[in-house]
C-alpha cells in the first residue's frame, strides 16, 4: 500500500469525485478535489501535491488551459484524463506538458497503474549516483536536475527519464518500443506519437544540444556523447 503520497483531482464530476477518492484512498492515497479550472490552478501551486489528476473539460478553466498555466511555475506530474478520444487531444494535452493521458471511462485499475508509474519515474534515485557529463550537460539521477554548463533546464518527469535512457545507453540506440514501454508501462501502439512529443521538447529544451539527440529511423532514438557518429 502506497502512503503519504497526495494527490489533486480535478474535475467537476461529483461522483467520479468520491468514487476515485474511495478506491485510491484503499491504495493509500490521499485525495483533495477541485472542480473548477480556475480553482484547480490555485490549488496545484499553493499546495504540495505529489500528483495531479486533470480533467480536460472543466467550467471557468479548460484543462488545457490550467495544464498551460501549472507548468509555468511547476513541473509536478499531471494525467490529463479526458472523454474525448481523438489523438490530437492527446498531443495537445503532451504538447501543454502532460506526463500522460488515459481516456474516460477508465478502469480504476488502469488509473491506479498510471499513477504509480508516473511517480515512480519522478523518485530520486539512490544516493550513490553521480553527475553524468556530455559535453555542456550534467545530468543528475540522484536529483534528477540537469544542467547546460551553468543554467538548470527544467524537465517533466517524463522527458527527463526519457533523456536518462537515452544517456545510460552511452551512444546506442535505444528502440522505440524500449522507450514508450519504458515511459507507459503499456505496449505501444504504432500509432501513438506521444514519445515523437517528449522527444521534440527535450530537444527544444537542450538548445543547441538538442541536436545530440538523433532519430535513427524505422529504428528509435539515439543520444550522442561525442562528435563521432553514433553507433
Amino acid at each position: 500500500m502506497d502512503t503519504n503520497v497526495s494527490l489533486l483531482l480535478i474535475d467537476d464530476d461529483v461522483e467520479l469525485c468520491r468514487l476515485i477518492g474511495r478506491y485510491l484512498g484503499k491504495a493509500g492515497y490521499r485525495l483533495t478535489c477541485s472542480a473548477n479550472g480556475r480553482d484547480g490552478v490555485t490549488e496545484a501551486i499553493s499546495n504540495a501535491y505529489d500528483l495531479v489528476l486533470l480533467d480536460v473539460t472543466l467550467p471557468v478553466l479548460d484543462g488545457f488551459a490550467v495544464l498551460h498555466q501549472v507548468r509555468r511555475s511547476s513541473t509536478i506530474p499531471i494525467i490529463m484524463l479526458t472523454s474525448r478520444s481523438m489523438a490530437t487531444d492527446r498531443l495537445t494535452g503532451l504538447n501543454s506538458g502532460a506526463d500522460d493521458y488515459l481516456c474516460k471511462p477508465f478502469d480504476p485499475e488502469e488509473l491506479l497503474a498510471r499513477i504509480r508509474a508516473v511517480l515512480r519515474r519522478s523518485e530520486p534515485a539512490a544516493a550513490s549516483s553521480q553527475w553524468q557529463r556530455i559535453g555542456p550537460l550534467r545530468i543528475s539521477e540522484t536529483s534528477r536536475e540537469v544542467f547546460r554548463e551553468n543554467a538548470r533546464i527544467n524537465f517533466t518527469a517524463v522527458e527527463f527519464e526519457l533523456l536518462l535512457i537515452l544517456s545510460r545507453a552511452n551512444g546506442r540506440v535505444v528502440t522505440r518500443d524500449s522507450l514508450t514501454t519504458a515511459i507507459q508501462d503499456r505496449q505501444p501502439s504504432h500509432f501513438d506519437r506521444s514519445l515523437d512529443v517528449h522527444i521534440s521538447h527535450i530537444r527544444t529544451k537542450l538548445g543547441p544540444e538538442g541536436s545530440r539527440i538523433r532519430t535513427v529511423r524505422g529504428t528509435g532514438y539515439v543520444l550522442v556523447t561525442d562528435d563521432e557518429d553514433p553507433r
